[in-house]
């Protein structure tokens, strides 16, 4: 039984180190879109601020990841173990927050443009909902099937829960502002953002201390 534990933990740590290594990657790739493009030889300055949208894009992508990666980080600090299902979420969550890259571009460079911005927002959008959807369902199959610690109290698992669930409809009503006012639904995203990365303050597990004869 206790060979069974040492596996499941690894489980657990590898799962860690995998998806850790995957949010590092994606996070990083967003700045290498940022570039000033040719024509502005002795306007550097104004080369520098005609890319308003890329650096706009990209904090609010950074902050994005950043905020999945926390909030990622809060559900397998509550694991015990993983099963099938769940390492299958977590790739699928993996796919999108590795996808992300892509759709910051397509904002960068198209924020401005009448017609195609708001097919770029809602891209945006549609991959945003889809990663937090994704996270939502990973902590719901920890839950379900008892893949967290067995001394998590239920006010944890029920302060997590509903700090996970806001940002769906948030993202849904987003992604409709998008197809009318995609600048105003990209700062929107990034207000998302910061509502879960700062408010995100669970109690942290106490390890249980051994025993003082």
């Amino acid at each position: 039984m206790a060979d069974q534990d040492n596996e499941m933990v690894l489980r657990v740590a590898r799962m860690e180190a995998f998806s850790d290594g995957v949010f590092a990657i994606a996070i990083t790739l967003l700045v290498l879109e940022i570039a000033i493009p040719p024509g502005y030889e002795g306007r550097l300055l104004s080369g520098v601020l005609s890319q308003w949208p890329s650096y706009l894009a990209y904090i609010v992508s950074f902050a994005t990841i950043g905020a999945i990666w926390l909030s990622h980080n809060a559900i397998t600090h509550y694991l015990h173990s993983v099963n099938t299902t769940f390492l299958r979420l977590n790739l699928a969550l993996l796919l999108l927050v590795s996808f992300l890259p892509f759709p910051t571009k397509l904002l960068a460079e198209n924020l401005g443009s009448r017609g195609d911005e708001k097919v770029a927002a809602t891209i945006y959008g549609i991959t945003l909902l889809g990663a937090t959807t994704l996270l939502s369902a990973l902590w719901l199959q920890a839950v379900r099937a008892n893949l967290v610690h067995p001394d998590t109290g239920d006010e944890e698992i029920t302060v997590l829960t509903k700090r996970l669930r806001p940002s769906l409809g948030l993202y849904l009503l987003l992604i409709i502002v998008g197809l009318f006012l995609p600048l105003v639904a990209v700062i929107g995203y990034l207000v998302v953002a910061f509502i879960l990365i700062f408010p995100l303050r669970l109690r942290r597990r106490q390890k249980a201390e051994p025993a003082v004869s």
